[in-house]
């Protein structure tokens, strides 16, 4: 199902690339607060510089996960946000849990302890992948954000490492 998936690094000359899935995430209207794509600048200013990954098929990305300080606060270096994307091309390849799990894996490496994920409750597929790389719901928030003029609620799941900062 998942041949000739590779995992790698992400670099800035795959902004087109990463850009262009975003983009189809924003366009579902169930993957993202964002209605327009960032700037490279203000993208890569938003995002861990480590823990940036990509998947390629065929020396194509087809997706990518990055991660979001939640706060600048020490006492909260290592929680982040995920974000996880793949194009709407190569949905249900196993693609997201391939990506979700390595950057489980690099953000251990990189001294993160607890990851976060907000996702729309419409989004039943990310929630299931959430839940099946070990996230936990841990509670709902009813109209927490705006998009589009109108009020939008979301599920907030994290996932506590066993290995990193216990």
């Amino acid at each position: 199902m998942s041949m000739g998936i590779i995992i790698r690094d992400l670099k800035i000359n795959d902004w087109k690339q990463i850009s262009e899935i975003y983009i189809l995430g924003i366009e579902t209207g169930y993957a993202t607060f964002e209605i327009t794509v960032p700037t490279w600048e203000e993208w890569n200013k938003s995002h861990l510089q480590a823990c940036r990954i990509g998947a390629e098929i065929n020396n194509e990305l087809v997706g990518w996960a990055a991660l979001i300080p939640v706060s600048s606060r020490d006492a909260y270096k290592g929680v982040a946000e995920v974000s996880v994307y793949v194009s709407t091309a190569q949905l249900g390849k196993g693609i997201g849990t391939k990506l979700l799990s390595e950057l489980i894996n690099e953000s251990e490496k990189a001294g993160i302890w607890t990851l976060q994920a907000s996702v729309f409750p419409e989004n039943t597929a990310s929630i299931k992948l959430h839940i099946s790389c070990g996230f936990r719901e841990v509670g709902f928030r009813k109209k927490i954000g705006m998009l589009n003029g109108k009020w939008r609620d979301t599920v907030l799941f994290e996932r506590r490492s066993k290995i990193t900062g216990i």
